[in-house]
């Protein structure tokens, strides 16, 4: 075998893939993601309880939450290129290397948001932020500085961890993250801090924890994978690192740029105020809904060279993918959205009102999901990174043309148009990515495209 066909050979396939084997590898992972989903519930239910709900979650939800993630999301996709990537210590040290820097980065961008008159000359306006909303938001932007980089830190890291098998050690940092989350709430609102204080710097304390704690296991198991992978001699494919990875990291880029748009949209449709303080708690529940389906995707990306793996794997997303979203139509048609917002948000009844009215538009959302993380996992999987770059665009493109038509059409109310959007600019996305990879996806990656996956070391 030739050294450009090991370079990017997959991980030795434990079993043929079955049903069985699959859910395996994907329940450590979808349960890791379910308890984070549990998170934004958890923060908005405290919030509502503390002085100014309406303000706080509006601040939490409309304006902070979605410029972190923004400003974070080219390391989303670290955990997918990590997984893919991370072949031996080379690999694996350049790898780290590149998500440092990243980190860094990014963590200056934060800072020159929430630190300069950047917040008062770009953000304010462009998001058409409400007056009693604009202090509570900067000083919940300034809690959430160290943020970036224990994300990109932990998701580095938790990719290999998944690549080598340990898939168990992501679903206990993700408990020890909840742990310390759910601690730093009891504590900053019995100590009667303000609600942006207790969301932001609970969610902050809780990324960190679970980002040493992660990189403890990973120091201590990684040794051993590394220096076997290291003895088979499979040569790194570090000249192509950045190619492979830019156009992966515009994929959640562009998708979580549309998170302030929604924000833009939602202050200048009727109900602003109501509307941002809602879409904290709405969307916090899709999230948690929609997580189990995000998980699938670096399953995709391990299992679907395996014998029978593309074909299992898409029956899977199909199976799971509609339970997920029967649970959400059955939350939605029922009385228990209602329970959900009042009694567990704790939502005036205005707003428990508006929010259950709104929830049945994102039903298909989890479906969508898990589909969109098989058509990923395949393409990633043959390194075709510029065709998710491109199913990233086509959501965009559907978003942003529904959320304009609310806004000019002015008649519906923010959250009712930018559900519309998310659901339209999902099946846009995963209309696209079957597409590609019916087109060019089979190809294999020693074919590079366009300098993606080039087989030249360095």
């Amino acid at each position: 075998m030739s050294n450009t066909t090991r370079e990017f050979a997959p991980s030795p396939p434990l079993a043929a893939a079955s049903h069985g084997s699959i859910l395996r590898t994907w329940w450590p992972l979808a349960a890791s993601w379910l308890l984070m989903g549990v998170e934004l519930p958890a923060i908005a239910a405290v919030v509502s309880r503390l002085s100014e709900p309406e303000i706080m979650l509006a601040a939490f939800g409309g304006v902070v939450f979605p410029i972190a993630l923004l400003v974070e999301s080219p390391i989303i996709m670290m955990l997918a290129a990590s997984t893919a990537w991370s072949q031996d210590t080379a690999s694996f040290r350049a790898l780290e290397r590149f998500a440092a820097k990243a980190a860094i980065l990014l963590t200056v961008a934060h800072a020159l948001i929430a630190l300069t008159p950047l917040y008062w000359w770009v953000v304010v306006p462009l998001l058409d932020v409400p007056q009693e909303v604009q202090a509570p938001a900067l000083l919940g932007l300034r809690l959430m500085l160290p943020w970036t980089w224990a994300i990109a830190d932990r998701r580095f890291r938790q990719g290999a961890l998944i690549r080598f098998g340990h898939r168990e050690t992501i679903a206990r940092g993700t408990v020890i993250r909840l742990a310390a989350t759910f601690l730093a709430l009891w504590g900053f609102s019995a100590w009667g801090y303000s609600g942006i204080v207790t969301a932001t710097a609970s969610l902050t304390i809780g990324v960190l924890v679970e980002a040493f704690f992660v990189r403890w296991r990973a120091a201590t198991l990684l040794g051993p994978h590394l220096r076997r992978a290291d003895a088979e001699g499979l040569r790194p494919a570090t000249s192509s690192l950045a190619a492979f990875y830019l156009p992966l990291a515009l994929t959640p880029m562009l998708i979580l740029a549309f998170q302030p748009v929604a924000t833009a949209g939602i202050t200048r449709m009727p109900l602003p105020l109501e509307c941002l303080a809602v879409w904290g708690p709405l969307g916090g529940l899709i999230f948690l809904l929609r997580s189990a389906g995000i998980a699938f995707n670096e399953v995709v990306i391990a299992r679907c060279e395996e014998d029978g793996g593309q074909r299992r794997l898409r029956r899977f997303a199909w199976g799971w993918g509609l339970g997920f979203s029967g649970v959400l139509s059955l939350l939605a048609f029922t009385p228990l959205s209602e329970w959900w917002f009042g009694v567990v948000m704790g939502l005036e009844p205005e707003l428990a009102r508006l929010g259950s009215q709104t929830l049945w538009l994102a039903a298909p959302l989890p479906l969508l999901t898990f589909l969109e993380s098989y058509w990923q996992g395949m393409l990633v999987s043959r390194h075709r990174t510029r065709a998710v770059t491109g199913s990233v665009l086509a959501f965009l493109v559907a978003a942003v043309i529904v959320m304009v038509a609310g806004v000019l059409v002015g008649h519906w109310n923010g959250l009712m148009v930018t559900l519309v959007a998310f659901v339209a600019g999902n099946t846009s996305q995963t209309l696209w990515l079957r597409w590609k990879w019916r087109r060019e996806g089979p190809r294999r990656p020693e074919q590079p495209e366009s300098g993606i996956g080039a087989p030249e070391p360095m």
